[in-house]
């Protein structure tokens, strides 16, 4: 390998990420329950919707990493200085909100996979909250990217789950470029989870925090750029098997199913044992994951808002609020998802209508502060960008709207 060729690639390593994990986390608990869904539902005629969600998930994410290399803050505080106090404190108090009701739907993904294992929640669920509070409390920046980079390899267990459900290639690469639509309900708004199931409110703060606090500068911007286009790719390569897993068993049978846990176990008498199991630890993976970052990404935006030291690096002495906020989202996630008989479905439902209320907002937020040249200078949009960009928010903004009003009239 030519001697430039080597250092770009190991400069690329280096920064890699941010992109990857945030676009990961994205596929938590409740994103694989989505997908199971659709492929066990609907085969795979939603597909094609794949190459659509790449796109919106690579132009927002790279529009907030932009943000916070170029200004060295994270997306909360250039919010509380663009726009009134507040309407920072709204948008806070709706993000809280929603990142506590998906936290605590993690943990509860972390509780049902452990369950298909075997194994108590009683002991595992208070074990995983120990030792991703140890990872970030007492460990440090490295350490924590590193165990949330391997984390992300383990997603490659529901692409062998997927080959080992035996799925018809043809007609799977038949749907993926050839968009198809059913006009009944249930089909429009399992399409509308689909497609906002995986542009969040708090991967936007997430991202731009993370690559504010990895350090990252504007000469090494074309290396994070490509990890992000890279991560949304890869994040949904995932989604993409497991609508195939599904498509190719349950939905071939005539099964139906309403959770991911649901799925892993209506693989086991179609295709195998070891799928089942594969897809199962892929839930474990994504839900670990994903309580790791949800608190994270709640810590990261509440102390930029309002002014606390933050930074996974930094002690709990340097930064109580921050690694405060962490502990309290990590210990109300784990300790609900404990209660018995615990109402899963009203708390995800929740959190999912919140989000829906409070992207559209975080979205404006972006679109105008990404094109302040104040702010941004050469780096703003361009005109090509914001074309591409705009459609995307605008499209996303109507599904998130689509997607509460549909979960409150049904």
């Amino acid at each position: 390998m030519p001697r430039i060729g080597r250092t770009r690639l190991l400069l690329f390593l280096a920064l890699i990420g941010p992109g990857l994990i945030t676009a990961n986390a994205d596929n938590d608990a409740g994103g694989i329950a989505t997908y199971s869904m659709a492929g066990g539902r609907y085969g795979y005629s939603m597909l094609w919707m794949l190459l659509l969600i790449t796109l919106s998930l690579a132009v927002t994410q790279e529009m907030g990493a932009r943000m916070g290399i170029v200004t060295g803050q994270g997306l909360a505080a250039l919010i509380r200085e663009r726009f009134r106090l507040k309407m920072t404190v709204f948008a806070m108090i709706a993000m809280l909100i929603a990142n506590l009701g998906t936290t605590i739907s993690e943990f509860s993904g972390i509780a049902s996979s452990f369950q298909l294992f075997g194994a108590s929640k009683y002991y595992t669920v208070p074990f995983v909250a120990a030792f991703i509070w140890l990872l970030v409390v007492r460990g440090s920046y490295k350490i924590a990217e590193r165990v949330f980079l391997v984390f992300s390899t383990f997603y490659l267990s529901y692409v062998i789950s997927g080959f080992m459900a035996h799925p018809d290639w043809g007609q799977a690469l038949h749907d993926t470029v050839v968009p198809s639509f059913q006009m009944n309900a249930g089909y429009i708004l399992l399409s509308i989870a689909v497609i906002g199931t995986t542009i969040t409110p708090w991967g936007q703060f997430f991202i731009q925090a993370y690559v504010v606090d990895k350090g990252i500068s504007i000469k090494h911007f074309r290396y994070t750029k490509a990890e992000v286009i890279l991560g949304a790719v890869i994040t949904d390569v995932v989604a993409l098997f497991i609508i195939v897993a599904c498509a190719a068993t349950i939905y071939k049978t005539g099964g139906d199913i309403n959770t991911a846990d649901q799925a892993a176990q209506a693989l086991v008498p179609l295709a195998g044992e070891w799928a089942s199991n594969l897809f199962a630890f892929g839930l474990l993976n994504a839900s670990v994951l994903a309580a790791g970052i949800l608190p994270l990404a709640t810590a990261y935006a509440i102390c930029e808002a309002f002014g606390f030291e933050s930074g996974v690096n930094r002690s709990f002495r340097e930064a109580p609020i921050f690694h405060g906020i962490f502990t309290a989202s990590i210990v109300i996630g784990a300790g609900v998802a404990l209660i018995p008989n615990l109402p899963l479905l009203s708390i995800m439902v929740l959190a999912q209508d919140v989000n829906g209320i409070l992207l559209p907002l975080i979205l404006i937020f972006v679109m105008v502060i990404v094109n302040d040249k104040g702010i941004m200078g050469e780096y703003a949009n361009s005109r090509r960008h914001n074309i591409v960009a705009g459609l995307t928010t605008a499209a996303l903004i109507v599904l998130s709207l689509l997607l509460v009003a549909t979960s409150l009239f049904s």
